[in-house]
This record gives C-alpha cells, structure tokens and sequence, in this order.
C-alpha cells in the first residue's frame, strides 16, 4: 500500500464504531483506494472549502471518523436520499437517523456534535450583540437552528433598553402544526429578566412560513399583555424551510 496512512487515520475512534466490519487488510490499514479517496476529499476541502464539494462529499468527511476502516460514500448518499440535504441530516431526530442502514451510535454522535457547535457558533453571533444592527446574523441563527425540525418551537428574544439580547430561550415545543404559548408567560419571563423589548420567533415544519390565524391571534394577544407592562414588541418571526416571514415587515403589528 503506498504511503503512509494520515495521523488521523491511526487514531483509534472516540466511540466504538460497530457498524464498521473490520476489512481484510493488513494491521487494519485502509485499502488503498479508500485511503486515496479520503486524501484527495480532505486536500479540497482545506483547499477550496465547504464551497468546493457537494453535499455528499462534504458529508463524506463528517463519517471520516466515526467509521474508520469503511468507505463512508454509500452511507453519505444513503442519508441524502432519506433526509434530502446537509442540513436535515444534521438536525434529523437520532431515532430516524437510527433507521438507516449503516447509522449507529458514533455516527449519530458525530452527526448531534457538530449539529451542537453550528447552533453554538451561529448563537454567539447574536447574544450580547445589538439586534437591529446584526439583524442579518440574528436570521441566520434562527435558519440553522429552527428551518430544519420536523415540530414547531417558539422562541422568545429578549432585548435591554439598548436592543442588546440579553436572552434567548425556548418558551414551548409542539406538534407539526401547533404549538402551545402562554401570553402572561412570556411577559412575566420579561420582567424576570428586567428585558425591555422582545422579538417571537417560531418555525413552520411544513416550510411556508405564512402566519396562521392562530399565530395572529397570539401575537396580538402577547402585544397586549407587553403594551399592559410597558413592554415593546418588535417583531414576531416565522421560519420557513428557505425564507422567514416578520409580522412587522407585513404590518401585522
């Protein structure tokens, strides 16, 4: 075999990869085509970046460690085909990654990992910053963390009097369609926190973020009860599959 395997490579997983079989080659070296194939993958990566590769290859260098002795390539398009893009197969349930051949316990905690630092990467953009003026980092956050789950979620941003976010916390989870919220909730955590303004944000699974009566209704509710309080609502956020909808852009507050 050619060369010598990459350091990584010679390092033992962080988690016992069953799923991968033991390949019949010697001191458990690589054949040599896999090992080919996953030099040429990292050597574009470092070279063009996520930019230069498809979704299956980028995908490809995620199942790098967590299979070390197996070619990652039919299970990268094994997951594509059931989950669609990148994204989704980061933030699919474990249960349903668990149901693709070939997907085990290293793979799903590889996947959760960097799932978990995208979130925590794209937050740290936007807490403690000034919201009006990092508006664009502020979707971005709420794209990578909420576009991509399959049941609503709501969320509550909370602002100081300079439009810092001082907090942002899940107020509820719910169903595809529906998710419960509790007006006096929501303004009662405000006033904890000595918040001054608030931004709602909640998500659409089926990807059209066009408001229901129902999130019309609540938004107007979750007004009063700020208005009462001496509160201001800025906006309230839906969050589609590829676009978000702002109540205030459309003049629905």
């Amino acid at each position: 075999m050619p060369g010598s395997r990459a350091f990584s490579e010679s390092m033992p997983s962080l988690f016992d990869a069953d799923e991968a079989p033991v390949l019949p080659v010697a001191a458990g070296r690589l054949p040599s085509y896999i090992a080919d194939h996953r030099s040429r993958l990292r050597a574009r990566f470092m070279t063009g970046g996520a930019a230069a590769m498809p979704d299956y290859e980028l995908l490809e260098l995620v199942l790098f460690r967590a299979l070390p002795r197996k070619d990652t390539k039919p299970l990268a398009r094994a997951l594509l085909d059931r989950f669609g893009d990148f994204n989704r197969v980061l933030s699919a349930p474990p249960d349903q990654l668990a149901e693709v051949d070939g997907v085990g316990e290293a793979v799903i905690t590889d996947l959760k990992v960097i799932e978990a630092a995208a979130h925590r990467m794209a937050r740290s953009r936007v807490l403690q910053r000034h919201v009006i003026s990092s508006w664009d980092a502020v979707l971005d956050y709420c794209h990578t963390t909420m576009a991509h789950r399959e049941t609503e979620q709501f969320r509550v941003f909370y602002l100081d009097r300079k439009n810092i976010l001082i907090a942002d916390e899940e107020q509820a989870r719910g169903t595809v369609d529906h998710v419960p919220v509790y007006p006096r909730e929501v303004a009662k955590r405000a006033l904890e926190l000595n918040a001054s303004a608030l931004i709602l944000v909640h998500n659409h699974p089926s990807g059209d973020p066009t408001p229901s009566q129902a999130d019309i209704a609540m938004t107007q509710q979750i007004k009063a009860a700020c208005d009462a309080l001496g509160l201001t609502l800025h906006d309230h956020l839906i969050i589609g599959k590829s676009q978000e909808l702002s109540f205030r852009g459309q003049g629905l507050l």
